[in-house]
């Protein structure tokens, strides 16, 4: 029978090839790695010795691997033509903002820009709050966050209320939050001055609505079910020639 750290390795494995045959390389990336770190771990402490013969060739298959799709994202980044594409099917779980684009989230980010037409209602700033909870957990040295967003034209003073609510808090954490109102955004994207541009089809607001307020996925995004919605990852170099 596997021990624990076994099925943790095989889980995270399985889960970067087949990430890997989808095209989805920065999230594979990061499955190797862990993957490979934990399955490392578990054939120093095997003793059958086919068993760990037959690991430590997987291990080394997986490493080839993972160096192999490290080159191929570095290589396309310089050329200007990464771009990555996950689809979101409808019910689906597991997609809260830090795991659709937490990987690219680090202290090398100091200025984000997001546009989105519908961070309006309660729920869409609430939704915008989430956003700002992970990147400030994740870039220590953020500075500044610009939103783009339209006017709520039935509810605009409960709105700018609401943003500015959101932009003093972030302020006392050492971040600038610039906001501007536009009647004509459509696109929906964020961009990172680290050069990563995530353009996601529903915007922030791809998460279905909770059944109630004790419903589990209330808190947990990633237990949240979806809405379908499509999300492009773009390299800025390569967003460059397509806009």
């Amino acid at each position: 029978m596997a021990d624990p750290e076994e099925k943790v390795a095989i889980s995270l494995l399985s889960r970067a090839v087949a990430l890997d045959k989808q095209q989805r390389f920065t999230e594979s990336l990061i499955c190797y790695e862990e993957g490979i770190q934990i399955l490392t771990q578990v054939i120093r402490g095997l003793k059958d010795p086919k068993k760990k013969s037959h690991f430590s060739q997987k291990a080394n298959e997986y490493l080839d691997r993972a160096e192999h799709i490290k080159n191929h994202v570095h290589l396309e980044k310089s050329k200007g033509n990464y771009h990555e594409k996950i689809r979101i099917e409808d019910g689906a779980k597991g997609f809260s903002y830090q795991s659709v684009f937490g990987r690219f989230l680090s202290e090398s980010v100091l200025t984000i820009d997001v546009e989105d037409p519908y961070i309006r209602t309660f729920h869409q700033q609430q939704n915008f709050v989430r956003f700002c909870e992970v990147v400030c957990r994740l870039c220590p040295n953020l500075k500044k966050i610009s939103l783009i967003t339209g006017k709520d034209s039935s509810n605009g003073d409960v709105q700018i209320n609401g943003l500015s609510n959101i932009r003093s808090d972030l302020e006392e954490r050492g971040i600038t939050m610039d906001i501007t109102f536009s009647e004509t955004l459509h696109d929906r994207e964020i961009r990172l001055d680290a050069g990563w541009i995530i353009k996601i089809g529903r915007g922030l607001d791809y998460f279905k609505p909770p059944k109630s307020k004790w419903a589990i996925g209330y808190y947990d995004l990633d237990l949240r079910p979806c809405h379908e919605s499509t999300i492009d990852i773009y390299h800025r170099n390569n967003l460059a020639k397509n806009t």
